[in-house]
C-alpha cells in the first residue's frame, strides 16, 4: 500500500511538471525583401501557438534599435490557441541590409524560474533601398529642418577663460520667398559680430553670419553647453539653433613666480570609487576628500560627471588652507540591469592640477 501511495505521488508530480504554456513560432524570421526608404514604415507579423496545456502570456517584448513592437498579443492565451506580435521598421535614414531582433519572455516555467534565462528570439530583415537626394542633402544642408537651414549648427572648442571663438556658420534660403533672419538675444557672452546679408535671405541665396562667443564672460568652467537662436519666418520652422559644446579651462599663464609658489594645491582622498552592486531603481552615496594643501583659498571651480546616473556636490566650494571639503557622489540606478563606467572631474584653481579626475563604476543587477 506504501508503494502504491508512492507511485501515485509521483505520477501526480509527473503530471503538474507537464503542465505547463509553451510557444511556438510559424516562423522566427520575417523578410521584408526590398524595400524604398522614402516609402514609409514596415510591419511584418509573427504568429505563434501555445502548444501547452496551461494559459500562455508574453511578459515582455524587447525589440532591437531601429525595430518597434508595441503590437502584440495581450493577456493569456489558452492552449491550443494563436497570438501575435507586430514589428514594424521604420527605413528612413537608414539604406542598406538590415537584421534586427526581438527578444521575447513568457510565464513559461524557464523564465519564472530564472529571471536570467535566454529569451525567444525572433527577427526582421531586408534591405533599404537609398531614395534619391534631397534638394537640402545636395547643398550639404542635412543638420537642420526647414526651408531656411543652418549647415553645421553644432560647434565645440576647448577654450581657456581668456580666449574667444570666433565661428563661421552658412545659411541658405530654399524657399521661394524672402526670408528674415533675426538674432535673439539672450547672452552676452555670444555676439554676431558680421553678415554678408541684410535682415532677409532672398529665395535661393546662401549667406553667412559670424558669432563671437566669449569665454572670459561666460565666467564659468569645465563642460558647458550653451546656445542662441535666430528668429525666421519660415513656414516649416521660424526657430533656428545654434549650439555651443565648449570646455573651458582657467589660463594660469600670467602668474608670477610668487604667485605661483603661493598658490593653492589640490589632493584627493582617491583616484577610484567602486560604488559596488545595486538593485534597480535604488540610489545609493560614497564620498571622498579634497584637501588643500598649498598656501592659499583652494576654488572648486565645478564638479562634473561624465554620465547622468552619476551626480556630485560638495560640502564647501573654496577650502581654506591645511582644510578639507567633503564631496558626496550620488549613483541613482536604472531601470535595467547594466554596468557602469563613469569620471568625476573636479575642476579647482590649482595651477599645477586644475582638473583632477575620479573613476566610477556601479554594477546594477
Amino acid at each position: 500500500m506504501k508503494k502504491l501511495g508512492l507511485l501515485l505521488l509521483a505520477v501526480l508530480t509527473c503530471l503538474v511538471c507537464l503542465a505547463q504554456p509553451e510557444i511556438k513560432f510559424e516562423n522566427t524570421t520575417y523578410d521584408f525583401g526590398k524595400i524604398k526608404e522614402e516609402g514609409g514604415k514596415v510591419t511584418g507579423k509573427f504568429i505563434f501557438t501555445n502548444v501547452g496545456n496551461e494559459p500562455l502570456e508574453l511578459t515582455n517584448v524587447r525589440p532591437g534599435c531601429g525595430c518597434t513592437a508595441a503590437n502584440y498579443t495581450k493577456g493569456a492565451i489558452a492552449p491550443g490557441e494563436q497570438g501575435y506580435i507586430e514589428a514594424t521598421y521604420n527605413p528612413y535614414n537608414r539604406p542598406g541590409v538590415f537584421n534586427k531582433n526581438i527578444r521575447v519572455t513568457t510565464n513559461e516555467p524557464r523564465f519564472t524560474e530564472n529571471d536570467k534565462a535566454t529569451p525567444h528570439m525572433i527577427f526582421i530583415k531586408g534591405e533599404v533601398i537609398k531614395r534619391p537626394p534631397t534638394e537640402f542633402e545636395k547643398a550639404g544642408y542635412t543638420k537642420s529642418a526647414g526651408m531656411v537651414r543652418i549647415k553645421e549648427p553644432d560647434v565645440a572648442h576647448n577654450l581657456l577663460n581668456t580666449q574667444v571663438s570666433i565661428d563661421t556658420f552658412y545659411v541658405r534660403n530654399f524657399w521661394t520667398k524672402p526670408v528674415t533672419f533675426t538674432l535673439e538675444k539672450t547672452h552676452d557672452f555670444i555676439s554676431e559680430i558680421y553678415r554678408n546679408f541684410g535682415a532677409e535671405l532672398m529665395p535661393g541665396q546662401e549667406g553667412f553670419f559670424v558669432l563671437k562667443y566669449d569665454a572670459s564672460k561666460r565666467n564659468s568652467f569645465g563642460q558647458l553647453k550653451d546656445g542662441v537662436t535666430f528668429l525666421t519666418n519660415d513656414s516649416i520652422e521660424p526657430v533656428k539653433h545654434i549650439h555651443y559644446a565648449n570646455n573651458i579651462r582657467e589660463d594660469f599663464s600670467k602668474l608670477t613666480a610668487k604667485q605661483l609658489k603661493n598658490a593653492p594645491a589640490c589632493v584627493i582622498s582617491t583616484d577610484s570609487i567602486g560604488m559596488g552592486n545595486f538593485q534597480k531603481n535604488t540610489t545609493r552615496s560614497e564620498k571622498l576628500r579634497v584637501t588643500n594643501n598649498g598656501k592659499s583659498p583652494l576654488i572648486i571651480r565645478s564638479l562634473e560627471t561624465s554620465v547622468p546616473m552619476f551626480s556630485a556636490s560638495a560640502n564647501m566650494m573654496t577650502i581654506p588652507v591645511g582644510e578639507s571639503a567633503e564631496i558626496t557622489v550620488t549613483f541613482k540606478a536604472p531601470g535595467r540591469a547594466s554596468a557602469q563606467n563613469a569620471t568625476l572631474d573636479i575642476i579647482t584653481n590649482d595651477p599645477s592640477n586644475s582638473v583632477r579626475t575620479v573613476k566610477l563604476t556601479a554594477k546594477i543587477l
